[in-house]
């Protein structure tokens, strides 16, 4: 008598429910969900627009729902071809009470396997698997206070609570993503979490700023230096402007940002200098607008006293630009012998190395400029997706 065969998924039934739901999870693929509600913001949503498009290319087996807020889905949508990718509309803000309360029951509906925080902004009472991305402890060495709108009793609890949210977001994650090893090492200092909970993934360059064109000539007169980023008390810009006015020269210093509290309160700071007509504000730039920024310049001006990665320095590099940056951690991994290096407390440092890059050849840099983009072919977004795709996979057998 033939002994009675037991299928595939009889067998795996037969085993503990643990190993079977495991066991499930690779047959179907995961259902994950990534937070995609800074979509359009600058620094983070640049890494969550690139790692999603990303993933949408390279991920066909599982299944993703991106939670983006209701102006933002159709511009996820017109980036996404991929059955496996849904958009979920919420109007849930993060640093919010509402994140907290009301967020993790949005989550909850989809049933995920796992969650993707692209930044530390995670609901406490949020109980199920995720992976979060920390870009840098930057709140926990510089304050904002002086450049808040709100009165300094309200800031106060406000950056208790940014804390309180970063170190229970820190113990609970299943993995932690540090965008350099300068952050990991924070992340182990700071938040005392041990290395093998922490994977450095680098970030990349998108690829439209480097795409090659036939008109690349500058759309900014004249020679310039060039700043990109926001204008958080930690960039520094205010050494850089008195660095830049201490030039006895017509160049111009370009400052690329988007619109907000801080960049006002430099624009005031501006106006006071007599040498203000030399300095030019620039907001809502695309990429072909800063990739011809980069292409023209003399060169990039990075003067942040502390950064998680500076992709704007990798952005310059990869665009044959030069770069002037803080002799930091993160920036001295990720530029290498590309860079030209000052001490950003020193305002006659900053002042000097862009004399210098004045005063001589510009082929005297030219060496740099190669180095900087052999660099810079070291990072790409698909290499990004690809990694990360593996911390959500190690993910599932934790």
């Amino acid at each position: 008598m033939l002994p009675k065969l037991i299928d595939e998924e009889e067998m795996f039934y037969n085993l503990d429910y643990e190993k079977y739901e495991l066991y499930d999870k690779e047959r179907r693929g995961m259902k994950i969900g990534i937070d995609c509600r800074l979509w359009s913001e600058t620094g983070v949503g640049r890494y969550t627009r690139n790692l999603v498009s990303e993933l949408s290319k390279l991920d066909k087996k599982n299944n993703y729902v991106l939670f983006v807020l209701s102006k933002d889905e159709d511009s996820v949508k017109s980036l996404i071809n991929n059955s496996h990718f849904e958009a979920q509309s919420t109007n849930i803000k993060w640093h919010t009470f509402k994140e907290q309360l009301e967020f993790p029951k949005v989550l909850g509906k989809e049933n995920l396997d796992l969650v993707h925080f692209p930044y530390f902004s995670v609901p406490v009472f949020y109980n199920r698997p995720f992976v979060v991305t920390i870009h840098d402890l930057i709140v926990n060495h510089f304050s904002t206070g002086h450049a808040s709108t709100l009165p300094l009793p309200f800031y106060e609890i406000k950056l208790a609570a940014y804390k309180f949210v970063l170190n229970e977001t820190s113990r609970r994650a299943r993995k932690i993503i540090a965008i350099s090893n300068a952050t990991k090492k924070e992340i182990e200092d700071h938040l005392r979490i041990k290395g093998d909970k922490i994977a450095v993934i680098y970030e990349g360059v998108d690829k439209k700023l480097q795409e090659k064109r036939d008109n690349d000539n500058s759309f900014v007169k004249g020679k310039y230096f060039l700043y990109v980023g926001n204008a958080y008390p930690h960039k520094n810009i205010e050494k850089l402007l008195e660095a830049f006015g201490m030039l006895n020269s017509d160049v111009n210093l370009v400052l690329v940002g988007k619109e907000d509290t801080f960049w006002r309160r430099i624009k005031e700071k501006a106006k006071r200098m007599n040498f203000s007509k030399r300095i030019i504000f620039l907001q809502d730039v695309g990429d072909m607008e800063l990739s011809n920024l980069y292409k023209n310049a003399l060169a990039l001006v990075v003067p942040s006293l502390m950064e998680g990665f500076g992709l704007p320095s990798l952005e310059a590099m990869a665009n044959k630009c030069l770069v002037l940056a803080s002799d930091i951690p993160s920036l001295r991994e990720i530029c290498e012998d590309a860079a030209i290096y000052f001490d950003p407390r020193s305002v006659d440092d900053i002042k000097q190395k862009m004399k210098e890059v004045l005063s001589d050849n510009p082929r005297i840099y030219n060496d740099r400029k190669e180095k900087g983009m052999e660099r810079a072919k070291s990072f790409s977004w698909e290499k990004t997706a690809r990694e990360t795709l593996k911390i959500y996979e190690s993910c599932v057998s934790l």
